[in-house]
């Protein structure tokens, strides 16, 4: 199944692949290129355990990343997730606080960038990246690059950038330290740190912000930001996938190969995490191939094109619940 940490592509010496999303300590979600935290290990329901299902030999690791972009969740705390957020689902449309039946959630998402570089400036990304960055999660979250992909109603604004010049900050060391000391924003506020790590990106999730809002946000390596040096992997889509997370998605491997998978019921079931575009790839025996061009699987940039209907109803009832 997948993970949520997105490791950058293979440097001399430096980065491996993107799988995009686990949790890594206490930070949340991650995508990595080296492991900081194990892969997701949810468990497969009894009833599916005998289910025949096609592992290729590409696995989470082909993407880029040694570990998970976010943190762990096993089968009974994604149930558990699900049931404590229609809760509160309830209890604020009781009280007039959700969006009305038939309609989603929408909003504005303030988005502050903390550039960590080195001492002597290495990690710096221009201004004109960052625009473009924002640019890429709005075309991406608005449905813009395929006539399968979802509009989600939310859009992407420049609150502020910030410069540091911290050696240990620039490598992701000391994370939780640095993301407490320069978070900006309430709940509603996506952070981005842009650092050099074995990772291709790291998230943490909207159930988690009441428990440790400090460290909300996503961590996102550098040189994948448009224009960036990380090959394949460098149209600014990782921030995307680890925005995914930050909203509530799981990968679309999420479970492997079972009618639960990723809570999400139009994107297919898929064993493992993808690499490169393989197109018509169907690693499970359940309806459907794998959603290799969903922006939650592990593809390289150029194959991504799209969230679905319903990982956007799943984005707009997670901001209802831990974000509005």
């Amino acid at each position: 199944m997948r993970s949520s940490i997105l490791s950058p592509p293979h440097r001399p010496g430096r980065f491996i692949t993107r799988p995009r999303a686990l949790a890594v300590l206490l930070a949340g979600t991650a995508l990595a290129f080296s492991p900081l935290g194990g892969q997701a290990t949810a468990q497969l329901p009894v009833d599916h355990v005998g289910n025949p299902c096609l592992t290729p030999a590409e696995g989470p690791s082909a993407r880029g990343g040694f570990g998970a972009d976010h943190r762990d969740l096993s089968a009974s705390e994604q149930q558990s997730i699900e049931a404590k957020t229609a809760q509160i689902l309830k209890a604020k449309a009781a009280r007039g606080l959700a969006p009305k039946a038939g309609k989603l959630a929408a909003a504005t998402v303030p988005v502050y960038i903390h550039v960590m570089r080195s001492s002597s400036g290495a990690g710096d990304v221009t201004a004109t990246q960052i625009n473009q960055q924002i640019a890429e999660l709005n075309q991406d979250f608005g449905g813009g690059e395929s006539s399968q992909a979802a509009n989600t109603g939310f859009t992407f604004t420049l609150a502020g950038t910030f410069r540091y010049n911290n050696n240990t900050w620039h490598n992701d060391g000391q994370s939780t330290t640095y993301r407490s000391q320069t978070r900006k924003g309430g709940k509603n506020a996506l952070n981005i740190w842009l650092v050099d790590f074995s990772y291709l990106g790291i998230a943490t999730f909207p159930w988690d912000y009441a428990s440790n809002p400090s460290i909300d946000g996503i961590r996102v390596q550098y040189s994948s930001l448009p224009g960036g040096s990380a090959t394949n992997f460098n149209l600014g889509k990782t921030a995307s996938h680890e925005a995914g997370h930050w909203f509530g998605l799981y990968h679309t491997f999420q479970g492997g190969c079972t009618s639960t998978n990723d809570s999400v019921s139009d994107t297919p079931a898929q064993s493992s995490a993808s690499s490169g575009c393989p197109t018509g790839r169907n690693s499970c025996s359940l309806p459907g191939v794998d959603p290799i061009h969903n922006y939650m699987d592990y593809s390289y940039d150029s194959c991504y094109n799209q969230f679905t209907p319903g990982q956007s109803t799943r984005i707009s009832n997670m901001w209802t619940a831990y974000r509005a």
